[in-house]
């Protein structure tokens, strides 16, 4: 439709040719550069004079010259040539190599000239010839430098961008970057500055950017430019997803984007004319038409210099509203501005336009009164680049609305909007949940790269079955796999992963020396992988290189220690609280009392007693001191169990006293000795924390050389860790170990004179599996296990609101149970465990057998002794009774076998036994 009327449009316009009324001829000057946009400016210029030829009774008339920026001497001779016909506007040139001279002549003549390119000496200029502001004659309808460098800082500082590498094409580039540089803080990273240079520089170049490892870039080069660099930087991998790019031009939305394949990286742009408005659509649709009918209609209103030729070299076979260049629109809205304030003048007063020469001083008439109205004037239709709102006193354009776009599938997206008004401040229309939902569907689609270390039980590699070779992620398992496996599950990321173990087996570390890292993080930097899953402990120094997402598995450094060797108990190990030396000493202090008893007590006149208490003037008085009784009693009481018969006097008493004390002290002292012995049996370390370790030096301890736990005691503040880190660095020989497997078996082997500090979780492990292993003190810090990837990756927040979901809902808890206590001989320990804390307070067999041998000898002697006693007594009945030796043995045998017989008849005569005397008689007879 819009087609069809632009066409009725231009059929009529035709039919207008032939009316006859006089028409105002106004002459403009064009400078245009050498380009392909040179023809589309024409095309625009001629939709404007037709427009105005059929809506009003003006005429303009372009005098049109194609320019080369170094023809600085042409182009001000032919601008002189040009004010001598009567010049109401100057537009252009286009380049600012040719523009100083031009602009010099306006200002000097006062005609006005609009100028359509970004132009950072216009200030400078005026404030050169002292300028006041109050009249200008340059008006520039493209953002000003300052307002672009406002605009790139604060997309740098909503991007959060610490640091980045500055590619440059000339010297301008570094003026539009004032305000971002002026912002920074002197604290973050500096910025690397790179020139561009020929194109043949470029490759060499861009190897230099690789090497930094640097991730954010902005491009600031020539529009025509952008393609070849970004090609060259796909080809050097700096294209990835990981990296980001702001670009400064303004018609990267131009470009045919289709060229640049394989593209993951964040390219984000300005743009001042939206391609997708009606406005510019139909603008491009009307200029295709009047390049279709050109030659038709043009004549006899067109009066272009004769130098040009329009229509020999069409390079677009139709123009759409993505291949418009800013400063075609500019100068399009450039030329409708003059014009409509022109006409709006014209109704008030005339404006007479003369002939003026660059050698006389003779100015303009027209050009004050149009300047001073253009600086105030007020447009907002018909302009592709936006309203219009006035100009500074520098002659730069005050309002206008820069687009933030964002390279998305080949074609640019809108997903912000920045304004000078609020130049601290990106009003973005792509919203974070936006975000979110974009990368969730991207890494649907991907397949990512992860690298591990193998190591139980995070990354094992699997033995090939018989007849058959394992491939892909089937080669391996572990914790590792695992973990990855929960995270791609549909209901969390539903992505793809392929698993490969890292090429040095190292976890990651940087050597100041070739400042370079090793192991997994060299493996991130280097894009070999996206992802690095292990028991990879996040560290200051590691962040600095890549990112991390949550801690799957928090942690800490501890001590691992072998447990104490138990020897069996020995056979009489209840004397082992008193040394040999005291029992003798004991045993000859008991016989020792028992003699100075028994001698006290023959001389004490107290000990004498009357053997019959009825009789009271005995004739002979008796003893009951024997060296038997004193030794029962000085037994007894050592047994603590007292005697039936006491002393009475005074000294045997003192000798009784003293001896019990002794006795007192003695028991009390072995009671606590044998506790204490029991108890120290029952320790297992000698150390119980870091603080123990350094205070000691027969126990040597060390861990992972170059590990975060080395790491750990290298840079740490406190005092007892330090020390321990300088005599881990001094010990000979060396403490430190390649990995966890040569430090636990090192503890397994070194007779409890070696501990290894290592991560409390791989302890975990070893416990599980080896039950001589133990965990002494408590963490010594709190780290945890996260999964690397690179700097500022876009799946970052996703991966951390994965795991999170993992860790509410348990899956990590189980997979950590799975892989410590279940899988390959895990859970060994766990009932040794239990029946150690169950029986930690008795006593085995074995620590009290020498008690029940002790008894079991005496029993046996006393029972010899019995028989002893048994065989005299036969003998005695033999010689008293007279009667024959087997037959007193069966009688008495039998006698003793009679357990219901409690009394014996005394043997008086031969004659009679105690066998044959009646039950009622037994009763009277006494021994």
């Amino acid at each position: 439709m819009a087609k069809f009327l632009v066409f009725m449009v231009l059929v009529s316009m035709s039919c207008v040719i032939s009316v006859k009324h006089e028409r105002k001829v106004i002459n403009i000057a064009v400078f245009l550069d050498a380009d392909e946009q040179n023809e589309i400016a024409i095309l625009a210029l001629s939709s404007i004079i037709r427009t105005v030829y059929s809506r009003t009774n003006y005429l303009l008339r372009p005098l049109i010259h194609r320019m080369h920026k170094y023809e600085v001497f042409k182009t001000g001779q032919l601008a002189c040539s040009l004010l001598e016909q009567g010049v109401s506007a100057i537009f252009g040139p286009e380049s600012p190599e040719i523009n100083d001279i031009v602009q010099s002549i306006s200002m000097s003549l006062q005609i006005p000239q609009f100028q359509t390119f970004w132009n950072s000496r216009l200030k400078t200029l005026y404030d050169h010839q002292g300028y006041n502001g109050n009249e200008i004659y340059t008006f520039n309808l493209h953002p000003s430098p300052t307002n672009l460098a406002k605009a790139l800082a604060t997309l740098v500082r909503e991007n959060d961008w610490k640091n980045y590498i500055v590619i440059y094409e000339n010297d301008e580039g570094l003026l539009r970057l004032q305000e971002a540089l002026k912002r920074r803080n002197t604290q973050e990273p500096a910025i690397i500055f790179k020139k561009l240079g020929d194109r043949e520089n470029y490759r060499s170049m861009l190897k230099e950017i690789k090497h930094t490892g640097m991730l954010h870039f902005i491009l600031d080069c020539e529009t025509e430019n952008i393609l070849e660099v970004l090609k060259e930087a796909n080809e050097q991998k700096l294209l990835t997803e990981f990296h980001s790019y702001i670009l400064t031009s303004l018609d990267a939305h131009t470009l045919n984007w289709f060229e640049l394949k394989g593209v993951s990286s964040n390219i984000t742009a300005f743009r001042l004319v939206d391609p997708s408005s009606n406005i510019v659509k139909e603008a491009a649709s009307v200029w295709t038409l009047v390049m279709k009918y050109s030659e038709d209609y043009l004549h006899p209103y067109w009066n272009a210099s004769e130098d040009i030729d329009l229509f020999n070299n069409k390079h677009f076979s139709e123009i759409t509203s993505f291949n418009i260049r800013t400063k075609t629109a500019l100068f399009y809205d450039a030329v409708n501005l003059f014009f409509n304030t022109f006409a709006e003048m014209e109704k008030k007063e005339l404006l007479i336009i003369k002939p003026l020469s660059c050698q006389a001083s003779e100015k303009s008439s027209h050009g004050t009164k149009l300047s001073q109205a253009l600086k105030k004037v007020h447009s907002e239709v018909g302009l592709l680049s936006g309203p219009i709102k006035g100009f500074d006193s520098y002659g730069y354009r005050k309002n206008f609305q820069l687009k933030i776009v964002e390279l998305d599938e080949k074609r640019f997206r809108t997903i912000g909007t920045w304004t000078p008004q609020k130049a601290d401040k990106i009003d973005f229309t792509v919203t974070v949940e936006d975000r979110d939902t974009e990368t969730k569907r991207k890494i649907q689609q991907m397949t990512f790269r992860v690298v591990s270390r193998v190591g139980a039980p995070y990354f094992i590699r699997k033995e090939d079955p018989p007849g058959r070779i394992l491939k892909g992620n089937d080669r391996y398992e572990g914790y590792s796999i695992d973990l990855m496996k929960e995270i791609c599950k549909p209901n969390n990321l539903n992505c793809s992963f392929t698993f490969e173990p890292v090429s040095d087996g190292m976890y990651g570390n940087y050597d100041p020396n070739t400042k370079k890292w090793n192991g997994l993080i060299k493996d991130l930097i280097e894009f070999r992988a996206e992802l690095a899953v292990c028991d990879l402990t996040i560290t200051y120094e590691r962040k600095t290189a890549v990112d991390f997402t949550v801690p799957f598995m928090t942690l800490g450094v501890s001590i691992l220690y072998s447990k104490a060797v138990k020897e069996p108990p020995e056979l009489l190990s209840f004397s082992h609280p008193l040394s040999l030396d005291v029992w003798l000493y004991m045993f000859t202090a008991y016989l020792l009392i028992s003699i100075t008893i028994f001698l006290v007590a023959r001389l004490n006149p107290n000990d004498w007693e009357n053997p019959h208490p009825c009789n009271p003037n005995p004739e002979t008085l008796e003893n009951i001191w024997s060296i038997r009784n004193c030794c029962w009693l000085t037994l007894g009481s050592f047994m603590a169990q007292g005697c039936d018969i006491l002393p009475k006097g005074i000294s045997t008493r003192l000798v009784a006293a003293m001896w019990w004390f002794f006795v007192l002290i003695m028991i009390a002292c072995y009671t606590a000795n044998m506790t204490a012995f029991l108890t120290m049996e029952r320790m297992g370390p000698t150390i119980e924390s870091a603080e123990d370790l350094a205070a000691q030096n027969k126990i040597k301890y060390g861990c992972v050389k170059g590990g975060s736990t080395a790491s750990f005691f290298k840079d740490t503040n406190f005092s007892t860790y330090h020390r321990m880190w300088v005599q881990m660095e001094s010990a000979e020989p060396s403490v430190f170990e390649t990995s966890n497997k040569d430090g636990v078996k090192r503890v397994l082997t070194s007779k409890r004179k070696y501990a290894f500090l290592m991560e409390s979780s791989n302890i975990e492990y070893e416990m599980e599996r080896n039950c001589d292993l133990i965990q002494v003190g408590n963490n010594l810090d709190s780290k945890g296990y996260g999964i690397a990837m690179r700097t500022n990756a876009p799946y970052r927040k996703s991966f951390n609101e994965a795991i999170l979901k993992m860790q509410e809902m348990g899956v990590l808890v189980r997979l950590k149970d799975k892989w410590w206590k279940e899988m390959h001989g895990g859970g060994q320990c766990t009932k040794d465990k239990h029946s150690e804390d169950a029986t930690a307070t008795e006593l085995g067999l074995d620590h009290v057998g020498g008690v029940f041998v002790v008894l079991a000898v005496g029993v046996c002697l006393a029972m010899l002794i019995a028989i002893c006693e048994f065989l005299w007594n036969v003998r005695k009945v033999t010689v008293t009774e007279k009667v024959a030796p087997k037959e007193a043995f069966m009688r008495e045998l039998h006698f003793a076998l009679n357990i219901w017989a409690r009394k014996k008849a005394v043997l008086n005569s031969a004659s009679r036994s105690p066998s044959a005397l009646p039950a009622e008689r037994l009763s009277n007879k006494s021994r």
